[in-house]
This record gives C-alpha cells, structure tokens and sequence, in this order.
C-alpha cells in the first residue's frame, strides 16, 4: 500500500475534535504522528486517536517543555487546537519553536482564528458554522436550520483543512528550508466549503433561503423520500436522462411534459414522486433501480452502511475493537494497478 507520507514526522498535542482528525488523516497517509498528552491522562482512544505514538508529558514542568522541544526540533510539523497564545504561555509557541527548526510548519486549528473579534471567545462547530453562512443555507424550506453533524465545522472546514495546509506547507518548507504557520479557522473553512453556493448566489441563480434551490431539497428530482417502511431512499437525478430513468422507474412517465427545471411545476411534481414511493419499500425501491442510472440510493443507517456491498467490495470500513471504523481515504494506487 502506497504511504505518500511516509519519511514525515509530526508532532500533535492533545486535543479534541478536529486537531486529532488531522493527525488520524496525516498518519493514515504515512506520516510518524508523535501524541505529547498531559502527564497522569490517558492516552487518547477511540478512531481518531489511532496510528499514533504517545508520549505523556507535564507542560507545566521545564524538563516537560524540554522535551516537547527536543521532539519538535525534529519534526516536519506541529498541530495543535487550544485557543490562541495558549501555546506561547507554556512556551511553544510559534517563534520558540521555529528557532528550534526553521522548516518547521507549525498547524494551528481553531474555530475562529488566531485573529479577529471573536479569536478568544469560546465556541463550538454549530457557532462557526453559523457565521459562514453555511448553517443558514441547511434545512427544509420554511423550516428552522438544520444542524449538519459538526462535518462542516470540525471535520470538513476544520481538520481536513489543515491536514491540506500543513502538507502543502511541508512541500514549501521542502524546496525553500523555511517552514510557516498554518493558521486554520473554521470558520473561514466552512465558507471555504460554501463557495459553489456563493458563486450561485452571486449569478442568481440560488435563492437566500433554505430548501427552495437545486441542492437543498429544494428540487423534486434531488431529496429523500420517505417508504412505506419509513426508511427513505436518496434520489438525485439532476441530468434529464437520469431524470427520465428516475420516471419511468416509478411509473410516472407523464410528468417528463413538465419542464424539470421549472420551479413553478416542483410541489407538483415532488408530490406526485412522494406518493408513487410511499407504496413499497426502501429496499424494494433499491431492487428496482439496481443496476440503473436514476441516482437512487437506499438512506443507510450507521449500523448497515459498513455492510453494504459496495462498502464492503471497496472495504471502506474494518473492524477494530468489534467496532466498525471507516477506513483510509483517498486510496493511493501504483499505476497500472487502478483497476485492482
């Protein structure tokens, strides 16, 4: 298996949420990811804490600080989450650090910046979100905002994120010998994710209110409905072939005279699509357009996802501990080997 990270060295501190994410996505790609936790904790656990080495450490201590530096002055990057000068109190910050080596890219994760109004308030996933505009734009039309999990904040604005800017950051260290900071916010992470949406909106062709445009729920032919068995299946035929594949599956042929991209025609239209899948069920529904090109999926719970057959042919989840747990992405494949 290829490990393009392999030879990188980086050290973590201790964290939550988003910080270890990084560190579970760089050590999964290779890298040697050296865990320094406060002296007397456990060591970190569960699937964000793996392929680590851990070291416990009291940072409150000169010879804690001492060694944090020793194994620092021998790393390609640092990561750390705690709120700004955090670092620079214990006495690892930026400057203390880079003195010790000039190539060091040093990852700093927080929800709101090292600057800015809001740099030393407290906050979490749902409060970056909020300000990135991408909260807002989550729901059903006339509905309150729907919280999307902390993927859009933590994970996705936050951690992968800075994953991406401390490798790119390594690459430049590589060719020039100076390392940087790496100041992630997720905040500007999450309106980072929002740029399609934004883009639209500024060509008008998204309405500033949820559940009303193409990828929102909006349109008939891009949403869940509900089964007979109260499951629900995804549909997302945006294309007019796959639209038309979609129709004919269940049955309602006669509604392809509509324009599909008229919003005028869309109650009608997801109301006739709602009735037409309440009569079977989720896993009927699938049956019947396997093998198609009308983008229906079965809506996977956490227990079935992991054996879903596509998952399992990909082997996107593994067992650990008698849990599921998701398993290294993206794939890195010699060539030649692609279709392996």
């Amino acid at each position: 298996m290829i490990k393009p990270l392999e030879g990188v060295t980086v050290v973590e501190f201790a964290g939550l949420g988003p910080a270890p994410f990084c560190g579970m996505l760089l050590a999964q790609m290779g890298a040697r990811v050296i865990c320094i936790g406060r002296e007397g904790a456990h060591a970190p656990t569960g699937p964000l804490a793996r392929a680590r080495e851990y070291v416990a450490l009291d940072l409150k201590r000169p010879d804690g600080i001492a060694r944090a530096l020793d194994l620092i002055a021998s790393a390609d990057a640092l990561i750390e989450g705690f709120r700004p000068r955090v670092m620079e109190r214990l006495g690892l910050g930026p400057q203390v650090c880079h003195a010790r080596r000039a190539s060091l890219v040093y990852g700093r994760m927080t929800g709101w910046g090292q600057t800015g109004p809001l740099a030393h308030t407290a906050g979490h996933d749902i409060n970056y979100i909020a300000i990135s505009g991408a909260l807002h734009a989550v729901g059903l039309a006339g509905g309150e905002p729907v919280v999307p999990l902390n993927l859009v904040g933590d994970f996705g604005g936050g951690g992968m994120l800075l994953a991406f800017g401390v490798v790119a950051a390594i690459l430049r260290a590589r060719s020039t010998g100076e390392g940087c900071v790496v100041d992630a916010a997720m905040t500007d992470g999450a309106a980072m994710l929002m740029s399609m949406m934004y883009g639209f909106y500024a060509a008008g062709q998204w309405q500033d209110e949820r559940g009303t445009n193409l990828l929102d729920g909006g349109a008939p032919f891009y949403r869940t409905y509900r089964c007979a068995d109260n499951r629900y299946i995804a549909v997302g035929c945006i294309e007019p072939q796959f639209y038309a594949a979609f129709m004919k599956g269940i049955g309602a042929e006669d509604l392809l005279e509509l324009p599909q991209r008229d919003r005028a025609n869309w109650p009608r239209v997801q109301a006739r699509i709602a009735e037409a899948l309440s009569t079977r069920t989720r896993d009927e529904w699938t049956a019947v357009f396997e093998g198609s090109d009308a983008c229906v999926t079965p809506v996977l719970s956490l227990a079935e996802a992991p054996l879903d057959a596509h998952n399992t042919a990909r082997g996107a989840f593994a067992q650990s501990g008698g849990a599921w747990q998701p398993q290294c992405a993206p794939r890195f494949v010699s060539y030649g080997d692609e279709g392996a």
